[in-house]
């Protein structure tokens, strides 16, 4: 197991951006990792991936506006956030993913909550 310390979150304003961090207490190297999130009264959700080949994926309602990115010799993984939406209000998680699913391998970590105001 690896444990996952989310940071960056914040309250902004619709259009604004922020950079979210992930930093993980072991290796991430070899392994996928994602970006999920959970707003009030929601189910936790996929928001997006990269595997450890550098490849990147998103769900449709953040294409074009958040990109996820790795630093493997950091351990850490980011999501820039740009023309942020009232609906991306969630707090955010990150973990590492188990094989080629989406399904997170580790315990889930704090969060970050993000808040965007219309």
């Amino acid at each position: 197991q690896v444990q996952l310390v989310e940071s960056g979150g914040g309250s902004v304003q619709a259009g604004g951006s922020l950079r979210l961090s992930c930093a993980a207490s072991g290796s991430i190297f070899n392994t996928n990792v994602g970006w999920y999130r959970q707003a009030p009264g929601k189910q936790r959700e996929w928001v997006a991936s990269a595997t450890s080949g550098g490849s990147t994926n998103y769900a449709d309602s953040v294409k074009g506006r958040f990109t996820i990115s790795r630093d493997n010799a950091k351990k850490t993984v980011y999501l820039q956030m740009n023309s942020l939406k009232p609906e991306d209000t969630a707090v955010y998680y990150c973990n590492r993913q188990y094989g080629s699913t989406r399904y997170p391998l580790d315990y889930w970590g704090q969060g970050t909550q993000v808040t965007v105001s219309s």
